[in-house]
């Protein structure tokens, strides 16, 4: 396994000064955003499709600091109803179209979320039994086979054709695809192209353990993101883990991001890291770094302490 880093936590820096930082991290591989919702910072994909001086530019600065694309990322809902899903679904081709003059053969995405009809206007995830009430099952057969299924199967086809090998969806609250069976049930309907970018923090503030989901994923997991969260407990215990509150109220959130060691111990990452070994994963450990309570250098070197002491090389 090899370290890599998500850049958007630098997005602050120019794409050149950010390659810098990252090597003074001493990391030589990186995730970068080119569609979604992301501002990407790093990736001015229309730029680098309309204009190859640029292009190629832009390689030869990753090409001098010898680092590499461990993947592009383009997580958005392109499912979603109207504007936001037309513009998500169109950066996601452009994504593949940029990945293929770039030689990227894998892109992170989320799933997508539709409405729960053709009338609605905002995407509806469904979480609770779908016994009661009786719309529900409904709503689902209309998500997956009248929306996803369809997107996904063509959406892949176009992939396969400009050079993706994998597309590794993250499990993320509110989007279709969140946990381990709902990317087996997509990757059964869509193709091996599918697979997971198993991202922990996710899992965690789901109530999933993301070691016990490896075995059932063995031959799916196409990407990992080194994130960590913490479940708030003294909160958690009252409220539960469906939290709303925005993301910097961290005071009163019942889970949090945090540094990767802030939630799970080193002895953790261990094992999560031997696990995945055993499963036979060998690719690319991308950190994500969201800790809102501290700065981004304390955040990332913190992280890339903990990553560095339990990784698999």
């Amino acid at each position: 396994m090899k370290l890599a880093l998500c850049t958007d936590v630098l997005g602050d820096l120019s794409f050149t000064n950010m390659l810098d930082k990252v090597k003074e991290y001493g990391i030589e591989a990186v995730e970068m955003t080119a569609g979604g919702w992301s501002p990407c910072p790093h990736v001015p994909t229309n730029e680098l499709l309309e204009d190859e001086k640029k292009l190629e530019e832009f390689k030869r600065e990753l090409k001098q600091r010898n680092i590499e694309i461990a993947a592009l990322n383009c997580s958005g809902n392109p499912l979603c109803p109207g504007d936001l899903g037309e513009k998500h679904t169109k950066t996601t081709y452009q994504t593949v179209d940029l990945a293929e003059k770039l030689g990227v053969k894998k892109i992170v995405m989320m799933s997508g979320l539709p409405g729960g009809g053709p009338e609605d206007k905002f995407p509806n995830w469904i979480t609770s039994t779908v016994s009661w009430p009786e719309y529900m099952p409904s709503v689902l057969e209309y998500q997956w086979n009248e929306v996803a299924i369809p997107w996904w199967k063509e959406f892949a086809d176009y992939a396969q054709k400009h050079g993706i090998e994998k597309i590794a969806l993250e499990a993320f609250p509110s989007q279709l695809v969140y946990s381990a069976s709902t990317l087996l049930k997509l990757r059964e309907a869509v193709g091996d192209i599918i697979g997971i970018n198993l991202d922990p923090s996710h899992l965690f503030i789901m109530g999933a353990d993301p070691i016990a989901a490896i075995r059932p994923l063995e031959g799916a997991i196409y990407h990992v993101h080194g994130k960590d969260a913490r479940i708030e407990s003294r909160l958690a215990d009252v409220d539960g883990l469906l939290e709303s509150l925005p993301v910097t109220a961290t005071k009163d959130r019942t889970w949090n991001y945090v540094a990767v060691g802030c939630g799970h111990d080193q002895q953790w990452w261990k094992e999560f890291f031997s696990n995945l070994s055993m499963a036979g994963y060998e690719g690319y450990v991308s950190l994500e770094m969201e800790d809102l309570t501290m700065s981004v250098d304390a955040g990332l070197r913190t992280s890339i302490d903990s990553l560095e002491a339990t990784i698999i090389k």
